[in-house]
């Protein structure tokens, strides 16, 4: 029988969103570039990559709104965030 000790908590660079959002977005970017550069891909490859730079834009804003809620003392905000 194994007994379950205290499991330690993950360090903050690997719990935290701002790098996965940053890399997210610079590989839309690339990839956006390449579409629009050398146009490869079909008719809806351009609005994908965009829509992709889009989604992590909004990613952006709610980890900036989740920051402020936990900077200001909002007892609804997400805790971990610094």
């Amino acid at each position: 029988m194994v007994m379950a000790g205290h499991i330690p908590e993950l360090p903050h660079k690997l719990t935290a969103p701002a790098p996965v959002i940053i890399v997210g977005m610079l590989g839309w970017l690339i990839a956006t570039v390449v579409v629009a550069g050398w146009g490869l891909g079909t008719d809806n490859t351009l609005t994908i990559c965009l829509v992709g730079l889009g989604v992590g834009l909004f990613g952006c804003f709610v980890v900036s709104l989740q920051k402020w809620a936990v900077r200001r003392g909002s007892r609804a905000a997400q805790q971990g965030l610094s």
